[in-house]
């Protein structure tokens, strides 16, 4: 049998699969709550089915599995500093404070992203230290503008061509 991979070693070799960037947001029992996160993937057209993975101690899961709802808000550009907001161990009331959102559909629903998808939750999978989240998408808001681009641990646009990367962020879900 091979020895286990070192998880430091395999979050590096995931970080270099660049993905968008998004707040998950549901409703729990003490009012809004939302991480950030980019193990968030469309599953299925027909239905319409999303992915979000849950580290097994995030808040929001909590919530999730209290409203049995979710939303998946695709962050812009502009929004970096929404992500680290979210990213945060802020209190959860807090990282709604002083933002644009409205109740749409049954959960907190972020203004300013590129699109946000509301879902009912259809399955939560075990996943390792992870829950798997599938939801059906029940409606959607779609705006313009540029995605915000998660890649070797840092933000992006598409328009950035450095060369190095920016500095390593934890905070975010997912391997």
């Amino acid at each position: 049998m091979a020895a286990p991979l070192d998880p430091a070693a395999f979050r590096d070799a995931c970080s270099r699969f660049a993905t968008g960037v998004c707040v998950v947001t549901a409703r729990g029992p003490d009012g809004p709550s939302g991480m950030t996160a980019n193990a968030v993937s469309s599953l299925s057209l027909v239905p319409p089915l999303m992915v979000v993975c849950f580290a097994l101690t995030a808040r929001t899961l909590a919530a999730v599995r209290h409203s049995g709802r979710f939303a998946v808000h695709f962050l812009s550009h502009e929004q970096e500093d929404v992500a680290g907001r979210f990213a945060s161990k802020l209190p959860e009331a807090e990282k709604f404070d002083g933002l644009d959102w409205e109740e749409r559909d049954g959960v907190p629903a972020l203004a300013g992203c590129l699109a946000g998808i509301a879902c009912e939750v259809r399955d939560l999978l075990p996943g390792g230290d992870h829950v798997i989240g599938v939801g059906e998408a029940t409606s959607l808001w779609r705006e313009d503008g540029e995605p915000l681009v998660f890649y070797r641990g840092g933000y992006w646009s598409l328009s950035d061509r450095e060369a190095a990367p920016p500095e390593v962020d934890e905070a975010l879900e997912g391997p």
